[in-house]
């Protein structure tokens, strides 16, 4: 089987050109659920998405139970769409047992697994190679700062808003290529600001969750002071709001990465030009070496968070107190 963009899977069930059995897995939750609903929407005849639309958690439900799920063909030639998250916690023989209840096909059912962003496989692993073997693949990546900037654009002019360039750079920015993000982030906007005015820098300040961008900032400010004490009312407070270390972890992870590369003087993206200087001036209290050092210890972090350990909050205020060396307060 061949990997495909949303792009191309879109087109092909748009044309009625559905595979037996999917794969959904990358970096955008949103995306890969809304694309699972669209897909069952297409393949489903309205009166029976209730009843035939089915969805499965691999942690929840126990591999008999779900063989006898997939082992009852659709009656009168219904059509049914059974959908498998968290496949990748299944082992090498247990999919392979339900890969063989699922030859031959049935032209009536579709069957769609997929892995959260938190469980993307590598594409070098034995786990990718088997499903590359048995299924189609449609990767959902983030979207790029243009195309993020382009759907805030055609969204908020369909209802009556303009946005100034520099409330536009920092939305996208905050939204960091989420789709989740740009659609709940747009629709709070719209309810704010009314129709035939234009949304400013300061709207997204007062609207936008969480405001991750300057909140990190504060946190990246907090562990060069080595101030354990704000350090961590920072992390809770970013927790309180709703994010999840591993995602304010990606924030952190990616800020240092900035603060590295103007520390190189290579940070030339015109559509930050914003906090350009920001960056610049935070880069220059770290040496380059430190920098590093840094970043490899959020990956490594970030790969323990992925793990499921007990207490990632915990976690994440030890790695950020750690990253502030020896300055902590006491």
């Amino acid at each position: 089987m061949a990997q495909k963009t949303p792009g191309g899977f879109f087109k092909d069930i748009q044309a009625g050109k559905f595979k037996p059995v999917y794969y959904f897995f990358g970096e955008d939750d949103y995306r890969i659920i809304e694309a699972e609903k669209h897909l069952a929407k297409q393949f489903i005849p309205n009166r029976q998405l209730i009843t035939n639309y089915r969805r499965f958690d691999s942690r929840k439900i126990n591999l008999k139970d779900l063989l006898a799920e997939l082992a009852v063909y659709p009656m009168l030639g219904e059509k049914q769409l059974i959908a498998v998250a968290n496949f990748q916690s299944y082992k090498k023989e247990d999919s392979e047992r339900i890969f063989k209840i699922l030859t031959p096909p049935d032209p009536n059912r579709i069957v769609v697994l997929s892995s959260p962003a938190a469980k993307a496989p590598n594409k070098k692993s034995p786990f990718y190679k088997r499903m590359v073997e048995k299924v189609e693949l449609v990767e959902f990546k983030k979207l790029s700062d243009k195309m993020t900037r382009q759907t805030v654009i055609k969204k908020l002019e369909k209802n009556g808003l303009k946005i100034e360039p520099s409330a536009l750079t920092l939305l996208t920015e905050l939204i960091s290529g989420n789709r989740g993000a740009l659609e709940n982030e747009t629709d709070k906007l719209q309810n704010y600001v009314q129709p035939g005015k234009k949304i400013t820098e300061e709207d997204i300040k007062k609207v936008a969750s969480g405001f991750e961008i300057y909140n990190v900032y504060a946190l990246a400010d907090h562990i060069i002071e080595g101030n354990s004490k704000k350090i961590v009312q920072q992390i809770r407070l970013l927790l309180a709001d709703g994010n999840t270390p591993t995602g304010i972890l990606f924030f952190v992870g990616k800020h240092f990465i900035n603060l590295y590369l103007a520390r190189n003087n290579k940070f030339r993206d015109s559509s930050k030009s914003w906090i350009n200087n920001r960056y610049r001036i935070q880069a220059k209290k770290f040496e380059i070496d430190r920098l590093e050092d840094i970043i490899i210890q959020i990956a490594l972090t970030d790969s323990e968070l992925r793990h499921n350990i007990p207490n990632p909050s915990l976690t994440l205020e030890t790695l950020a107190l750690k990253l502030s060396g020896e300055k902590q307060e006491k």
